[in-house]
């Protein structure tokens, strides 16, 4: 009975601190080194989840949510009586008043989170922004026109042979990247970013040139003009041949090549 009760359990104060004062910081610090993330939504059904793997990953993640401008509330939060499992109920409001309902399910371990599994509700009809970052109509709805450029972006990020040009729009960031002939991930954007493979997800439509994509699984692909690509975490890419290649990236921009 007393190794149960001095068995560490889930900081619920440090969660809905996390969550209702958007703070990134503490949420990344419930999550284990190799924790496990599976989102299902209207865009991500139950037979193709979005799955995010890994505290680096999953942090990427919590920080482009956090950055949203929108409300935040932690309604009910149970867990188990040996600490060994938890489950919260999440309210989300957008400025245009658009509601997500989210409820998640915790595996916990020494008081961290080691795996989770969200189900996600929207507001029938909404155009909001997804969990992954996709912009939609909700900014639209909200009664204010956003009409940007990357020709004037609010950010410029650069690397050995490109640069990432940031825009925040519709409560989220999407990101042009500009990558030159020569650029290969692992060579020009690995030094700063610290992990072994790409860490951010990404959802991407290519405009120009070709990326040749390599997979932490072994699998490769070359992604044209006029393609669209979403990859998971795990994963190298460089330019092929003499033209430029130009992405527009709507989920994997918050933080890519940021300089720690």
């Amino acid at each position: 009975m007393d190794a149960m009760q001095n068995r560490p359990t889930l900081d619920v104060e440090a969660l809905r601190r996390g969550i209702e004062e958007r703070d990134a910081a503490t949420l990344r610090s419930l999550y284990a080194e190799n924790a496990q993330m599976t989102v299902v939504d209207r865009r991500d059904q139950p037979s193709h989840p979005h799955q995010i793997s890994g505290n680096s990953a999953i942090g990427e993640f919590v920080d482009e949510l956090c950055s949203r401008d929108m409300e935040h509330h932690l309604e009910q939060v149970v867990v188990s009586a040996d600490g060994s499992h938890a489950a919260y109920l999440e309210r989300c409001r957008y400025p245009d008043a658009t509601t997500v309902l989210a409820t998640s399910m915790l595996d916990l371990r020494d008081g961290r989170i080691i795996a989770q599994t969200s189900l996600q509700a929207w507001d029938e009809g909404s155009g909001g922004v997804t969990p992954q970052g996709a912009p939609g109509a909700a900014a639209k709805a909200a009664g204010r026109v956003e009409h940007l450029d990357f020709s004037n972006p609010d950010e410029v990020r650069t690397f050995d042979h490109g640069r990432a040009e940031i825009l925040n729009v519709g409560g989220g960031v999407v990101g042009r990247l500009v990558l030159e002939p020569g650029w290969r991930w692992s060579h020009d954007v690995k030094p700063l970013a610290g992990t072994q493979w790409c860490e951010a997800p990404h959802f991407q439509y290519h405009v120009s040139g070709t990326l040749r994509v390599h997979m932490a699984d072994g699998t490769e692909f070359d992604a044209k003009a006029g393609e669209l690509t979403m990859l998971p975490s795990g994963h190298d890419a460089w330019v092929i041949g003499d033209e430029t290649v130009v992405i527009v990236d709507w989920q994997g921009a918050v933080h890519y090549a940021e300089k720690h």
